[in-house]
């Protein structure tokens, strides 16, 4: 994942963990530190695709809001990844908050196959509950304008949701909005969990921290996900309406490998690299202590490579407590995201994550029917 704008964003999210980095790098006054530069976008450009053991290469554009960099920047990424491909398909999706979108943007994405994931939390009400302006203005308009240029212009898009102590009491409303409404057929629902310290958010790794009141509660979590799936399977949504945690599911139910890391074994593969190069384990564990170099002083396959970078994919599996070892579930959660791994067990061990008894009910709930679905994809 690739940060051209790092941090930089033209809105203030109450609950975004990454604004919160751009202490790490930014001067005040000068927004330009935090744009890739051209030298540094070639560098990673071969970089990333000779460091792609398959024939197919996915580059990943995200933010902060990715768009601040300008089309000129993606228009000379298009060129590079052509004249480094060697022969092999070059894809590349995009994280917005789509309030930026113009005409020009959104031909530019059609014209060059870009996937594109807004970022929207549902109507007009909750979505502008926390995402909104840096001048405290609402956002939903100015997205909404933004998802009627893509489709408009015919650009592949879906929707990103975080779910939150406010719409995650409204699982049917959120469902029916992008269903109905936006016609979206892409939906991902991510659960913001997030603690704060003396400094800012706390680090996954810190043991303290205060739980934020926009968290989502792990029981709601789990009512969430029922009450969204019960609906989807009693409008005959499957194969039409596409969940990223069912399919995800599903697939952990198969045996095959779930289309996020979240739900996988272990993890170590998502890296991120900010705008100046420096790479980092995961996007939520951009911290010192997950440092594993810059670009311009290590090449990008040494660092997926990198003892420190396969213990951390690892500890997902390796680190979790007596109490998920055992569960009946393991094998469909693997523990989520460690960066949720902030509770403890009822015997007291760390390390429990915090959404697990949603998760619990969503997995019980959903059983008898991903067991049915898997009968009909065997049968095929």
């Amino acid at each position: 994942m690739a940060k051209p704008a790092g941090a930089m964003c033209n809105l203030a999210c109450e609950y975004c963990y990454y604004l919160d980095k751009q202490k790490l790098y930014h001067s005040p006054g000068r927004s330009s530190d935090m744009f890739m530069s051209d030298d540094l976008l070639e560098m990673f450009v071969r970089s990333y695709i000779e460091a792609q053991p398959a024939d197919s290469v996915l580059f990943t554009w995200h933010g902060g809001e990715p768009l601040l960099r300008g089309l000129g920047f993606y228009e000379r990424a298009i060129a590079l990844q052509q004249k480094y491909a060697g022969g092999r398909q070059v894809d590349n999706c995009i994280q917005t908050n789509g309030t930026l979108l113009t005409d020009e943007w959104c031909r530019f994405f059609r014209d060059n196959n870009f996937l594109v994931g807004v970022s929207i939390d549902g109507p007009r009400e909750v979505h502008d509950a926390y995402r909104r302006l840096r001048g405290g203005g609402p956002t939903f308009d100015g997205v909404m304008r933004g998802i009627e240029k893509l489709d408009r212009n015919g650009v592949e898009w879906n929707a990103m949701a975080v779910v939150n102590d406010i719409n995650v009491r409204r699982p049917l409303e959120l469902y029916h909005f992008f269903r109905d409404t936006l016609g979206c057929q892409f939906l991902q629902f991510a659960p913001i969990v997030e603690r704060t310290g003396a400094d800012g958010l706390c680090s996954p790794l810190d043991a303290d921290g205060n739980l934020t009141p926009y968290s989502v509660h792990p029981e709601l979590w789990g009512e969430f996900l029922c009450t969204v799936f019960d609906e989807w399977w009693r409008l005959d949504d499957v194969g039409r309406v596409f969940v990223q945690l069912f399919d995800a599911t599903l697939a952990n139910w198969a045996g095959v490998q779930p289309g996020i890391c979240t739900l996988a074994e272990t993890c170590g593969h998502a890296l991120v690299m900010e705008h100046n190069g420096d790479v980092y384990s995961c996007d939520h564990f951009v911290y010192p202590a997950h440092f594993l170099g810059n670009l311009r002083e290590r090449p990008l396959i040494a660092m997926s490579l990198d003892p420190r970078q396969t213990a951390f994919g690892a500890t997902k599996r390796d680190a979790l407590p007596h109490m998920c070892r055992q569960c009946e579930w393991l094998r469909l959660c693997h523990g989520e995201c460690p960066k949720n791994r902030i509770a403890r067990t009822p015997d007291g061990e760390r390390g429990l994550n915090y959404l697990c008894a949603g998760y619990r009910r969503f997995f019980a709930h959903t059983a008898p029917y991903f067991k049915m679905l898997l009968e009909e994809i065997n049968e095929k």
